[in-house]
């Protein structure tokens, strides 16, 4: 192919995603999406836009590796021991539900075992981007279902590598014996040593020497020869390309540049794992999946029937409540983007035959288009699994004992602690709603009055007594918990002080439509207090400083969230803020006003400013004397325009 023609089929390749991308960006859709449309529509089975599939799928590969070198940066040590047992136990328990459930499914359904296996392997694999895209867009990334399924998928990332491995052991081309096992596995420990070593002993080193050029130019260079250099040395030695960026990944992560890197890698490997998509989509046989179209349906229902029983499952071994079960059992059922390398792998050793490769890529890519729609879904479809699971208040009469005008507290975070800290010091009794169980183990044993559980759930809050309680306190990230919660508490106690933490400005109003007393705004009330100190530092009066914050404050930050950051501010409190203002300044040791009288500063012919008050110690002096010879420890009242006290601070300092 001649370099028109490979430039023709590039711009055909971006401008029509960039057409698609933007078309699902208006429908609120991931660009993953759009990208794996646009394969569908450009590629040999539909348009024909690009016929000749094999340099583009030269870019996918490319793409490939850059996305598991980012794999291997951020799968840090450090960063899997966060994860703790979301990763260990649930990210082992979903691989193991799905392989087992799918392969023996197959195995049923006539598969050979090995070809079981290998199906299950592919099932097992959700969609990294596409899970945390939609969390990040639905700020749902800090809730709990979205730190299970973080770790899930993090657990699923790390064994893309092993799959990969095995996979030419499955289809053959390796033998099969304990043996031959032993020295493929071996071999990949034995490179996983040999990165554990580079990484404590040489990479630092050659970072180093390349940082110490000041040259981002050829930092760029180093990052990328690493990458794509290891995965060159790998795939000579037998092994894939893939292991080798993932190895190159985790050596990088080891040292102190790897941020620097990820920043400097992200654009290769956004552009180079987009034609990735678009390569998936161009696969796709759109006459045959329109042919079996019935077939590809039922797979994929299969499918995510089946990821979401065992995603789910897992997160309620961890002892998660419904609603994150659904959320995270949902937003996995997925087949995910490695799943397509690890199913061209299978295709080259014969594990996939033509048919099925296409059968399975429709209905892997269908899973991928349903995603969103799952995930929205998922509280809904808790919620009315709660409802028609819950027992009525009446049953629950009296669990709660004899609590009664006090705090309940949701969520035992930052916010949580500081709260249950103050209540303590203050005698006013409470309790804690806490969904993490090792929390509330924790919190527990150091004498805090916690309840395991799922604030959003009738029983709990009954147990918490809040139909008897003077305020209930949202302190969580998980939007949808708080509204259910939020509604369900004012129908137990339509008297209560509902006060909610929040960090969705759209969250406002609907929070004050469920019942809501009080929302604070996480953005509103940065503002509130980065607009508080610089006017501070130009010495506003206090007063005039808190008449301003209540107006802010007033009727749900109603005036942040206008046109006009005028209206609702009267026209005094404006005027105040442009007139004069008092301020007290305190002689400190050493300053230049220490030991000078008040003519010997000249404050007034030198800023404007006066002094109309001097407090030493328990005594006043009104209107001090000129002659008034000042100590360290005197306070100066001042008075005069903004800018005229600032000078006179400067001048005294």
């Amino acid at each position: 192919m001649d370099l028109g023609s490979f430039l023709g089929q590039a711009v055909a390749v971006f401008g029509a995603a960039v057409v698609v991308v933007l078309i699902c960006h208006r429908l609120r859709l991931p660009s993953l999406v759009g990208m794996l449309v646009t394969g569908v529509l450009i590629g040999p089975s539909a348009l024909r836009l690009v016929h000749d599939a094999e340099a583009i799928e030269l870019f996918a590969e490319i793409g490939v590796v850059l996305l598991l070198f980012v794999i291997g940066l951020e799968l840090s040590l450090d960063r899997l021991k966060e994860m703790g047992r979301p990763f260990l136990l649930g990210g082992s328990l979903q691989a193991a539900l799905t392989l087992g459930l799918v392969a023996g499914g197959a195995v049923v359904l006539g598969a050979a075992p090995a070809q079981a296996v290998f199906f299950g392997m592919v099932v097992t694999l959700s969609s990294t981007v596409i899970v945390l895209k939609l969390l990040d867009d639905r700020r749902e990334s800090q809730t709990p279902h979205g730190k299970v399924a973080l770790a899930i998928l993090l657990f699923q990332d790390f064994l893309i590598v092993p799959m990969i491995v095995l996979a030419p052991v499955l289809g053959g081309a390796v033998a099969a014996s304990a043996g031959a096992l032993a020295l493929r596995f071996g071999g990949s420990l034995a490179a996983v040593a040999l990165v554990v070593l580079a990484a404590r002993v040489l990479m630092p080193r050659v970072l180093h020497l390349i940082v110490r050029t000041r040259s981002r130019e050829l930092f760029v260079l180093g990052a990328l020869a690493i990458c794509l250099g290891m995965a060159w040395a790998t795939h000579s030695f037998g092994f894939s390309l893939a292991l080798g960026a993932f190895v190159a990944g985790l050596l990088v992560s080891e040292t102190e540049y790897s941020h620097q890197v990820f920043a400097d890698v992200a654009p290769f490997r956004d552009v180079f794992a987009s034609v990735f998509f678009v390569s998936i989509g161009m696969l796709v046989d759109v006459a045959a999946a329109a042919e079996r179209w019935p077939q590809v349906l039922g797979l994929a229902a299969a499918i995510v029937a089946v990821k979401a029983l065992a995603c789910g499952g897992a997160a309620a071994a961890l002892r998660y409540p419904v609603r994150t079960v659904a959320a995270v059992g949902l937003g996995l059922a997925q087949i995910g983007e490695f799943a397509f390398v690890l199913m061209e792998v299978g295709r080259r050793h014969g594990l996939l035959d033509g048919d099925r490769y296409q059968l399975l890529l429709a209905a892997a890519v269908l899973t991928m288009l349903v995603t969103p729609g799952l995930t929205a879904a998922a509280p809904a479809l808790a919620g009315a699994w709660l409802r028609r699971t819950e027992r009525s208040p009446a049953a629950e009469s009296g669990a709660s004992g004899e609590r009664s005008g006090h705090v309940v507290v949701v969520g035992f975070g930052v916010g949580g602690k500081l709260l249950a800290r103050v209540l303590r010091e203050t005698g006013i009794p409470y309790v804690v709603i806490e969904l993490n169980g090792e929390t509330v183990r924790r919190a527990a044993a150091a004498g805090e009055p916690m309840l395991y559980g799922d604030a959003s759930s009738r029983e709990i809050l009954e147990h918490a007594g809040v139909a008897r309680a003077a305020a209930v306190v949202f302190v969580i990230t998980d939007p949808p918990a708080v509204r259910r919660a939020v509604a369900i508490t004012r129908q137990l106690n339509p008297a209560v002080e509902i006060i909610v933490r929040t960090r969705l400005v759209q969250e406002i109003e609907d929070l004050r439509r469920l019942g809501a007393s009080q929302v604070v705004a996480e953005e509103f009330e940065a503002a509130i207090e980065i607009f508080t100190r610089v006017l501070e530092r130009f010495h506003v009066p206090r007063n005039v400083v808190r008449a301003q914050t209540r107006l802010l404050r007033g009727e749900g930050y109603a005036m942040l969230r206008a046109p006009s950051l005028r209206e609702g501010v009267s026209e005094a409190v404006l005027g105040a803020l442009a007139a004069g203002t008092t301020d007290v300044f305190r002689v400190e040791e050493g300053s230049a006003a220490a030991g000078r009288t008040l003519s010997e500063l000249d404050l007034r012919r030198r800023c404007g400013a006066s002094v109309i008050a001097l407090v030493r110690g328990e005594r006043t002096y009104p209107n001090p004397s000129a002659e008034q010879r000042l100590e360290p420890g005197d306070d100066l009242v001042l008075v005069g325009s903004h800018a005229e006290v600032d000078t006179a601070f400067s001048l005294l300092s």
